[in-house]
This record gives C-alpha cells, structure tokens and sequence, in this order.
C-alpha cells in the first residue's frame, strides 16, 4: 500500500507542476479561458475525451457494469454519441462565433436578459459536474487508502483547484493529455484485462453471471432513452464541453478529433461495464455497489500496479471535475459579473480576475462534495437541470424565428423548475423530471412565444 500512495503522491506532485507551466502560458483572457484557441487534434482528443469521462463515467459505470452488466455501457455510449454529434454538426458553427460561453448565444437570439437567466442555470450544472468527479476523487481514496471521506475530498479536490487556478485552461489541456494516457493504459488495458482474467476469464463469467448481464438492453429501454434525453443532449449544451470545442484551431481539428474522442468515450463505457461484471463474479455480497471500482481495484491488482489504476481513476475524476470548475468560472466572470456591474463596462474579465472566479468557485465545489455522496444522482441532477432548462430555449433560438425573449426566459424557468419538483417528488433516478420538464419548457415556450409581439430583428444565432 505504501508504494500505491508514492505513486498517487507522484501523479498528484505532477499535475500541480502541469498546472504551474500552464500558469506560464496563461497571460491573457483566451490564453486562460479557451487556451488560446489553439490546440491541435492530439491534444484536442485528449482533453475532450478527459473533460467527459469523470466520475460517473469511470466509478458510476463500473457500478452500473456489477448491476446490469454490459448494458451499463449506454451511459457513456449516450455521452459519446453526444460528443461525436456535437463534432459533426455544431463545432463548424460554433467556431466562427469567437465567444466564451453557452448563454452568449442566447443573448444574440434574444436579448442580454435571456443570457443572466440562463447564465445561473449553467452555473448549477457547472458546479454539479465539479462536486460529481470531486466526490469520486474522495470515494476513491477512502476506500484505497483508509482516509476519512473529509480529508479525501480536501487533499484530492485542492490538488483540482489549485492547478485549475493558477494555469486555466492551459493548465487543463496539459493535465487532461497526461491523464487521458494514464487513464486509457489504466483502466483499458491494466485493470479491465487483469479483472477479467482473476474472474477466471470470459467462459467463468459466462457461466457464473446471469444472462442478463450481456444483454446490450437490459438495463431497459426507459432508462436508455432517459441517458439519451439527459446526457446526449446535455452535451449539445453544456458549457463544460462548449468551452473544449472553442479550443481547436480549426473547424477540421474539432470535427474529426472530436469524433474519435466520441468514440473513444463508448468504448471507454464497455471496459467500464466490463471490469464490473468482474467485480460482480469476483465480489458478489458488497454492502455498497458504489465501492465496486475502488474493491476490484483492491482485490485484481498488486501493489504499483493497483497505484498506477488508482492514478487513472483520478485522472478521470480530476479532468472532469477542473472543466467544471473552470466552466463555473468563467460563467460567473462573462454573464454574471456584467450584470451586477451594470452600469461600468465590463470585458469579461483579465487572466488574473478569472484566476479569482476559480479559486471562489472551487471552494464552493469542495463544499457541495462535502455534503453529497452518490455521483450518479449528483450527475443526473446536473443534467436534468441544465436540459429541462436550457435544451427548448438553445433550440429555439437557432431554428424557431418566431421564438422571442419572454417565450424563451418561460421556458428556461419552467423547465428548471419542473426538473427539480420531480426530482424531489419522484427522486433523482426517476425519469418523470426529464420528461416533465422538456414537455412544460416546450409548451410554455412556443405559447408564450406565439402570444408575444414578434421579435423585431432576429439575430442569427449558430
């Protein structure tokens, strides 16, 4: 166990010194916010594919893999195949724009109104998504490592803000390049094959796991199409992922490095379910599915090499839970800050007011982490907020030319407050919240719409 933690100590000493040449390169407001607008396909893929494989991804996935079996995949299948859509059709757009954030769109549509009341429900989403990885990191080194839950959140969330702090986005791209490599050689090809094989390989796992567990669909149709409606189009419109694609240097860049880290994330969710059909063959009375990762970690793998896995699993968790801090950030400096300005002009903020924004954010990240513990729940809640919220609203100001500001600040409203009635009515693994609020946001926005004065000029938004 002592050589696992020399590993992780040298894996966490690496990212804060990532983070610190990034501080280096980091001088100006794109430099610290979208890294100049220059990145690559190498590194483009990397941190893409980083940004969205976190905590659910890589700890929830596993979990979903010991309870349904292969069909635990759709979650990141449906992530995936949102990222790959977002490549295909709205990175080209969205390039040309040159902006900072989500809700900038809406403002163009609408009016500055539309982008502050958007603009807080892209800060929720954004903070959730922070505190989702940001709980992993603390479940992971609990479990690992003995440490009380508190202390795993402050040690491992801090090394996240403080190299997310200092370098912005730069940093983010350099530590998401190395942990997209120490993920993929951790969990793909380490932990996944070496589970597998101290199960007693495929036949064992065929013979001892019920059929079900390679049955693509059954974790059940509702709860595929419910992963779609959530985090297939909660990829379309989260500024997390907005803020990676304004990243590429080209249109090129982002369109085929984004498809492959798409597909890539798929993948990524069968070796997830995979190593949890292990788990489940090796470990089938655990008291808490969700330590399924963190006891297969413990049980298949031997010290250095169970050190290395661990590394990986938080490179997952800390790449996800910086682009949600950085996407909190940068909300707050671009949409919210104006707004309280009002009067004095506003630029959206220097390099170092940012670094401000990410350090307050941050702390408020540790603090949600702090008092929430599943990271499925906290993910769906995130998702459910920001797509019954903002999905009919986004939509409509790109393709609906009748659409207009009071139809769209309705909408946004009704739908975010639909989304969290139902999920404290029903609870956050219901699918009544996605449902109900994408039903109320459509309705009250075309008829709130149709019942206002027409929109004298109509700004192209995409």
């Amino acid at each position: 166990m002592a050589l696992d933690l020399i590993v992780v100590l040298i894996y966490a000493a690496g990212m804060i010194a990532l983070g610190w040449y990034g501080m280096r390169r980091a001088k100006t407001r794109d430099d610290y916010l979208v890294a100049g607008r220059n990145l690559g396909p190498g590194f483009y893929l990397g941190t893409m594919a980083a940004t969205v494989l976190g905590g659910a991804s890589t700890i929830g996935t596993v979990r979903l893999g010991y309870v349904h079996g292969i069909s635990g995949f759709w979650l990141c299948g449906a992530i995936g195949l949102g990222i790959v859509g977002l490549s295909l059709f709205l990175a080209k757009p969205l390039l040309k724009l040159k902006i900072y954030t989500v809700t900038q769109v809406l403002e163009r549509r609408y009016n500055p109104a539309a982008r502050h009341a958007s603009a807080l429900i892209m800060l929720v989403y954004a903070l959730m998504i922070g505190a989702t990885s940001t709980i992993a990191i603390g479940t992971v080194m609990q479990v690992l490592f003995g440490l009380p839950f508190w202390a795993s959140i402050l040690v491992g969330g801090g090394v996240v803000v403080l190299y997310s702090t200092i370098g912005g986005m730069w940093s983010l791209t350099l530590t998401d390049i190395v942990q997209f490599l120490i993920m993929t050689i951790g969990l793909v090809f380490l932990l996944m094959p070496m589970s597998i094989v101290d199960a007693g390989g495929w036949d064992a796992m065929v013979a001892k796991l019920p059929a079900s567990y390679f049955d693509f669909t059954a974790i059940g149709w509702d709860t595929i199409v419910t992963y779609f409606l959530i985090y297939f189009f909660g990829i379309f419109i989260g500024q997390d992922i907005w803020q990676r694609v304004f990243t590429a240097r080209s249109e090129g860049v982002a369109k085929v490095a984004g498809t492959a880290a798409g597909l890539y994330c798929v993948l990524y969710g069968l070796a997830g379910a995979l190593i949890g059909m292990a788990a489940k063959v090796l470990l089938p009375d655990l008291e808490n599915v969700n330590n399924a990762f963190a006891s297969i970690v413990q049980t298949s793998l031997p010290n250095g090499i169970r050190g290395l896995v661990v590394a990986a699993a938080l490179a997952a968790l800390m790449s996800t839970a910086a682009a949600g801090l950085l996407a909190a950030s940068t909300t707050v400096v671009q949409d919210l800050l104006p707004r309280l300005r009002q009067g004095r002009e506003s630029t959206g903020g220097d390099a170092h007011e940012n670094r401000v924004a990410t350090l307050l954010m941050g702390l408020v990240v540790l603090g949600i982490a702090l008092v929430v513990s599943d990271v499925i729940s906290a993910l769906t809640l995130a998702y459910n907020l920001l797509v019954g919220g903002m999905l009919i609203p986004l939509i409509g100001a790109i393709y609906w030319k009748r659409a207009t500001t009071a139809g769209a600040i309705t909408s946004m409203s009704l739908g975010f407050l639909t989304a969290l009635f139902f999920m404290l009515k029903d609870g956050l693994d219901a699918n009544t919240p996605i449902y109900y609020s994408l039903g109320v946001a459509l309705v009250s926005f075309v008829l709130v719409s149709v019942l206002s004065p027409r929109p004298k000029v109509v700004a192209k938004a995409v």
